[in-house]
Formats: structure tokens, sequence, C-alpha cells
């Protein structure tokens, strides 16, 4: 490989199966590696090396439209041992780069174990967790990333290296939240959760029950016990078979959510029976692995674009600004305008966790919509500006990277102080600049 051999340039079979990317968004790299070993890696930083190129590393691609330009970078989608190992006496999975959550939540299951997986099982493991993770088990244990026991890498120099709290503990500091940081991501350990089965469910209203729906949610969340985590929509279903027939097609407003506490669970339901008659509502006791596909993300992939921030005191007012910016009467295109549920352990700082140790909100806001074409892409930007600027007397000081924008900056997300740690960590191991930072600087 060192002969650039297993190097795949845009003139070469399978480029564009390389460079392709979960939300459609277009790349085009000066070339691409698909490395399978953790050799390959290095063989793949060390030709990017030689040949002037920057590394950009990814796995799924789910937040592609998030990296800048690479036509200068070589584009590495590491596919290495994707099968998990699950260490169930000591509630531990090894997970490859390359691995989504769909095989982890299924081999954690055969052992009566639960992953904090995100909100689509086709989401890559990696890529979620070191940008943070924010999953239906959040409230009770935190963010994904400070589960994280261990995390295999290649520097930017080309050394591997095992970190974790012991050893290189300030990039192990750094990839919790940070994302890839100064090297590519081969592997991580992190912990699993005790939990067979979940309550949860989903309950989904006509749109025109937004205001209705969106205050007593709110009203819910000043108390609501940590054993449960939750999101409110307002959504635009699209007319496809795969989405169940009482709300296909529909504009509507959803709540769906987890509780590790049954009586919890039921008590959430009860508040929602309530408030109007739904098209829809399914809750109850249900296999751990089943909440993975709760959201309903779609699973292949789509061609959208999104924006995302963090709001805190949402009040009455703010809840007429949301459902005006989303609701029925605003014309708005998107497939969903969303507020998850955060506070509990999400917002207290973790002692040992990364440098995303805590979300300092209430809520993080997140709006998504197709872009299948310029009029589509320009009608969903104009909409997610929209829903944005109506929420932006709420907006939290800080940014969140799983879900930030495009043209978030590191400062935004992490502060000054701890922006300034994450550029000397970055001198400290790789000190040319080869890896492209997973957020701008």
């Amino acid at each position: 490989m060192s002969s650039g051999s297993s190097i795949i340039k845009p003139t070469d079979p399978g480029y564009e199966k390389a460079v392709f990317a979960y939300d459609l968004h277009p790349q085009t790299p000066a070339a691409a590696c698909v490395p399978t070993t953790v050799a390959e890696v290095q063989e793949a930083i060390g030709w990017a090396r030689e040949n002037g190129l920057t590394v950009a590393a990814q796995s799924t691609g789910h937040r592609a439209v998030g990296l800048p330009p690479l036509d200068d970078s070589l584009l590495i989608r590491p596919m290495i041992n994707t099968e998990p190992v699950i260490d169930a006496k000591e509630r531990i999975a090894r997970v490859g780069a390359g691995t989504t959550w769909d095989s982890v939540v299924n081999a954690a299951a055969e052992h009566g174990l639960a992953a904090m997986h995100g909100s689509s099982p086709t989401v890559g493991v990696v890529g979620y967790t070191v940008g943070g993770g924010l999953s239906f088990y959040g409230r009770e244990h935190g963010l994904a990333c400070n589960k994280v026991r261990a995390i295999e890498v290649v520097t930017g120099e080309g050394e591997v290296a095992r970190v974790d709290a012991d050893h290189e503990p300030d990039l192990f500091w750094a990839l919790r939240g940070a994302g890839g940081w100064a090297s590519v991501v081969t592997a991580i350990e992190f912990e699993l959760l005790p939990y067979r089965e979940i309550f949860g469910g989903a309950s989904f209203w006509p749109v025109e029950a937004s205001d209705a729906v969106l205050s007593t949610w709110l009203d819910w969340t000043r108390s609501a016990p940590e054993s449960v985590t939750t999101s409110f929509r307002i959504m635009n279903m699209p007319p496809i078979e795969e989405v169940p027939e009482p709300i296909r097609g529909q504009n509507l407003v959803a709540i769906d959510g987890v509780a590790t506490d049954q009586g919890d669970g039921q008590a959430l339901v009860a508040q929602l029976d309530g408030i109007a008659e739904p098209l829809m509502a399914q809750w109850g006791q249900m296999p751990a692995p089943a909440a993975s596909r709760l959201h309903g993300d779609p699973e292949d992939p789509v061609p959208a674009i999104g924006a995302g921030g963090m709001v805190d005191g949402l009040d009455e007012e703010a809840v007429a600004a949301f459902v005006e910016a989303a609701g029925g009467e605003s014309g708005s295109a998107l497939l969903a305008a969303e507020l998850r549920q955060l506070g509990g352990q999400l917002r207290r700082p973790d002692d040992s966790g990364g440098v995303a140790d805590h979300i300092d909100a209430e809520f993080v806001s997140f709006g998504v919509g197709m872009a299948a074409d310029p009029a589509g892409a320009a009608k969903t930007q104009e909409d997610l500006g929209r829903l944005m600027g109506a929420l932006e007397p709420w907006a939290g000081k800080h940014r969140f990277l799983n879900f930030s924008n495009p043209d978030s900056s590191c400062q935004q997300c992490f502060g000054d102080d701890s922006t300034e740690a994450l550029k000397a960590i970055r001198h400290e191991y790789d000190p040319d600049g080869l890896i492209v930072p997973p957020i701008a600087l």
C-alpha cells in the first residue's frame, strides 16, 4: 500500500462507492481508502503525507455535510473488525470503526444488555460516540462518550495508540466529545447498560394539536423523572409504505421516548392521553433493541440537510414561536422540527468525562428536511432558518457536535478554554495538521 495500491483515485473503479455519504452530500476527495486493518490506516496516512494531502476520516457519512471541501484530502473510510465483541461479565463492548448500531444492540441483547445507541440503527457507532452520543438513556446515564473505557487510534504522526484514563489522558479527553481529534479512530470500548427490556413508545396527533401537545409536554419535562428521556416533533410524514397507514402522508405532532422504569413511563402516557385524540399511540414494554428504531429515522440514505442548537427556559411564548415556525400554518416542509429532552445526568458535569462532559441546556433543537434538488434544498434552508430564528431568544450558549450546523466552530461547541486545550492536543499528536478536524477551528 505504500505505493498507493489500495488508494482509490477519482478515475478508479469503486471511487463513487468509497466516497458515498449517507446524507448524499457530494464528496470529491483527491483519493479515498477503505482500510480493513490498522496497518492499512497507517499506510494510508503515510501515503497522504507523501502526496501532500490532508486526511479526513468518516465511517457512514451521516454528518458529511459538516466537513470542509475535501479536494486536497484523502478520505479514509475504515471498516475494521465490524463484528462487535461483547464482554457480558464486565458489561463492555469492543467495536471496530465502520460498525453501525444495529449489530451492536443485537449483540448486546443476547446477553440481556443494552447500548446507548443513537436514534437510527444505521448510524456509525464511532462517529456518534466520539461526537458526544445523545441517547434515549441519556437523562439517567449521561452522554455516551463518557461511558467509553478506551479508544484505539492512529495519530496524525502515524503512531498506533490505545488511549484511556491512564494512557494518553489528554487525547482521551479530546476524543470524548470532539470527534476524531488529531487521529483516526480504529476501535472503541464502552460500557453497556443492564436492560433486557425497556418501556417505550410514541404518540401522534394531528398538527392542529401542536400547541396543546407542546405545552403539556414542556410542563411535564420540568419535573420529569430521570428514568425517562423523550422528544417532541412536528412532522411532515412522507406518503410511503414504510410509514404506518394512520400517519402516512400526514402533517402531525409526535412525542416519543424511553423509560427504564415502567411506572414512570406509564405516568407519562397518562399525561399524554388527556391532550387530544391521537392518530396513533403505541406504548409498552419492549425488548431493548426496539428502542433503536423507535424514533423512526430513515434507515436508507436520503438527501437531507439539517440544523440544530441548544435551547433553555422555554415558556408559552416559545411554544407559540415554535408552532408558528414549523406548525400547520407555517408552510414548513421540514420532515421534522424537533426538541430532544435533556437535563438529569446530561446536565451534570462528569468529573471523569471528556471535553463534552455534559450539556448545559434543557433541550436540543433540531430541524431536518429534504434536499433532493436545488429547489428542495433552498426550501429546506428557508424552513430551517425560520425555525432556528424563532428559537433564538431561548438559544443556549454552546452547540452540541452531533447536532451542530456545518458552519459551527470549535468555540461554539466547547468554549474558549477547551478550544485552546484541543488545539494544544492537536499540535502534540498531529503537529503538521494532517488530520482534518471534525469541526472548524
